[in-house]
């Protein structure tokens, strides 16, 4: 009977220690509201920017500081759900939303999207969906305002027309956006879901201690 006992105590153990990857009905449901919640940002945000993109061409590759704002359903997304795929979900989900309601851009949109979510997963998977303390999150965010970056100077009609150097301040900036936008305020918004209550049934609820 002790024994019977000890191992299921083990079991139990490596069960709390290992994350699930199976993802539930409430993490689909959760970062569906994630991901719509950031699309209706993204396309509101692609208002404003449109309305400055004459005058953000004269200021020398800083545009890409704005960058950010369309990255943090990504990152968010994964560190609340903290599940594979998380992070591109959210991301391409609020791409789609903001897509359908009407942008600028039309269907790149969803393009960027997949390159973005699929840049703070990449970050993410690299310590195999296990830290979610701040250094995590904020090298997913750089890395998404890198992939963001890169995509805007290579294929966009105003960063690639950017003479080189100015692409390089573009991309810089959007390195930091990505930083601060998409990764640290990212990381404040989930510790806020999570001393609220809303995040219960979420290990990112119920472990705040990590995500320091």
């Amino acid at each position: 009977m002790s024994v019977r006992t000890s191992t299921t105590g083990r079991e139990a153990a490596t069960a709390t220690k290992t994350p699930a990857r199976r993802w539930r009905v409430v993490d689909i449901v959760v970062a569906s509201v994630i991901g719509v919640a950031s699309g209706v940002v993204f396309w509101a945000w692609g208002v404003a920017y449109y309305g400055t993109d004459v005058l953000l061409s004269f200021s020398g590759g800083f545009q890409g500081i704005f960058n950010g704002m369309w990255l943090f359903a990504g990152v968010l997304g994964g560190i609340v759900i903290r599940k594979p795929g998380a992070a591109v979900y959210t991301e391409v989900v609020a791409a789609v939303v903001s897509m359908l309601i009407g942008t600028q851009w039309g269907f790149s949109v969803l393009i960027w999207g997949i390159v973005q979510g699929l840049a703070a997963e990449i970050v993410l998977a690299l310590f195999l969906y296990k830290s979610w303390r701040l250094g995590v999150v904020l090298l997913a965010g750089t890395v998404a305002g890198l992939a963001v970056g890169l995509m805007d100077i290579t294929f966009s009609s105003t960063a690639a027309a950017l003479a080189p150097e100015r692409q390089f301040v573009y991309v810089a900036s959007s390195i930091v956006s990505g930083l601060v936008i998409a990764g640290f305020l990212s990381w404040l918004a989930a510790r806020g879901l999570a001393r609220s209550g809303a995040l219960n049934r979420f290990a990112s609820g119920r472990t705040t201690e990590t995500l320091v």
